[in-house]
């Protein structure tokens, strides 16, 4: 029986400074019983101005620093929305660490390889058998997915393996789509990328112990997956400091930015004008664009944060950057300048407190901002129309260890319930303790 690998990749700073990439991955491979303690000795913030008043009733929030008070409007928000868990979601065995969702389903990717699928028409989960189906395994490798993005009827999976699958709907139209499976129908990179870089020199780079690897392979976990806006590009980030750009027609690696940080690449992100944002445990942010060859070069770099970023989101027209970490904040960035004359900065507004471990996850949906946490809770925070405060709507309590992951999408459906009046929203929560809750945000409309 096999370790299994801790998914928290925080550590105290002290322990940053004595080790090389090398050993890089040793501290990501900790064990939970010492990680989880050095969650919680992480240092916050206070030299960045708070953008949130929290609710009264949470009680973990009594050792933060006092913050600057917001205006009572966003405290009167803070009391009118309603949330509420609807369901669990069942099924996994083991830790999950990845969801997605596309029109109809929720993917799940747990620890031990496998990839589930359930519906996500809150009805029917609640009224119907809530133990997801299992719709995929890799039987060559049983290594935790990652991250996992759905384009049309693809589905990639990045693993621990360093290796990215993709994996594709089967079934013939008389199949019911909830029990139509997945095939993997490549493994990236490919062997035919692979072999067309076996031949020249100049095509391995030098990895740990001077062993050497053709540029296209990933030579460490890989640990976040993103998709362009059109759909052309994949882009992957790994644990070995690198990320990398693949074609989705053919699978083909076009590009390989080593040495993209100091240490392991924890999330990346891909605004719709094409900018990348990728965050490490050297607790830095980098800004990428590509230049007049379209290649990738560094425009930017965001240090703020105090321990490993783990998290990043962005929110649709990406003008807002949410990052998230072992320093238990999300700070909040914002886009400054003229895109026309190429001058924009990313600027910091000020942080979002309230979790009391690290940060661990983020997604964001129309002006509504979601954080899972290792202190086993969800917390909801809504921007204030024309202004920069945000409003802590709820604490979604449950889980019985860290949230690594999250999902959201409007409830498209609360109209036909006669929630005519309220904003409404469906969040699902995956953890370690190998559920899935599923959670309703209601908001009242002005």
């Amino acid at each position: 029986m096999g370790l299994l690998h801790c998914p928290l990749c925080c550590f105290t700073q002290n322990q940053h400074h004595k080790q090389t990439y090398s050993h890089s991955h040793d501290h990501l491979h900790s064990e939970p019983s010492s990680t989880s303690s050095s969650l919680s000795s992480q240092p916050s913030l206070p030299s960045v101005p708070s953008l949130t008043s929290q609710p009264s009733n949470s009680s973990s929030l009594s050792s933060q620093p006092s913050l600057p008070s917001v205006p009572s409007l966003t405290s009167q928000l803070s009391q009118q929305s309603h949330h509420k868990l609807l369901t669990t979601i069942s099924g996994h065995s083991s830790p999950i660490f990845s969801l997605t969702l596309n029109s109809k389903f929720l993917y799940s990717g747990s620890s031990n390889s496998e990839i589930r699928r359930c519906s996500n028409d809150p009805f029917a989960l609640q009224t119907s058998n809530t133990t997801n189906n299992l719709v995929s395994i890799s039987n060559r490798s049983k290594s935790t997915i990652k991250s996992m993005v759905i384009l049309n009827d693809m589905l990639f999976s990045a693993h621990q393996d360093h290796k990215i699958r993709v994996w594709k709907i089967e079934g013939d139209s008389n199949t019911k789509q909830d029990q139509k499976q997945f095939k993997c129908i490549a493994t990236l990179p490919t062997f035919n990328d692979r072999f067309s870089k076996l031949l020249l020199s100049k095509n391995y780079v030098e990895a740990r112990r001077h062993k050497k690897f053709t540029w296209v392979n990933h030579i460490d976990a890989v640990s976040c997956l993103a998709l362009s806006k059109d759909g052309f590009f994949l882009y992957s980030a790994s644990w070995d400091r690198t990320f990398k750009i693949w074609r989705v027609s053919d699978y083909k690696c076009l590009e390989s930015v080593k040495n993209a940080h100091e240490d392991a690449i924890n999330a990346i992100v891909v605004s719709s004008d094409g900018v990348v944002y990728t965050g490490s445990a050297d607790k830095k942010i980098k800004i990428w664009k590509k230049n007049e060859k379209k290649k990738h070069f560094l425009v930017g770099t965001l240090e703020k944060h105090r321990s490993s970023v783990n998290a990043l989101a962005l929110n649709k027209d990406g003008s807002i950057l949410y990052s998230g970490a072992c320093d238990r904040s999300i700070l909040v960035w914002e886009k400054r300048g003229c895109s026309d004359s190429g001058n924009e900065t990313m600027v910091l507004v000020g942080a979002l407190r309230g979790h009391s471990k690290a940060i661990l996850c983020l997604v964001v949906v129309d002006e509504l901002v979601c954080s899972g946490s290792a202190d086993n809770s969800v917390r909801i925070w809504r921007r204030g129309v024309g202004e920069k405060n945000y409003a802590c709507l709820g604490v979604l309590q449950g889980h019985r260890k860290p949230v690594k992951c999250l999902a959201m999408e409007v409830d498209s459906k609360s109209g036909e319930n006669g929630d005519g009046d309220c904003s409404s929203y469906l969040v699902y929560s995956g953890s370690l303790d190998c559920d899935i809750k599923v959670w309703q945000i209601k908001i009242p409309l002005f």
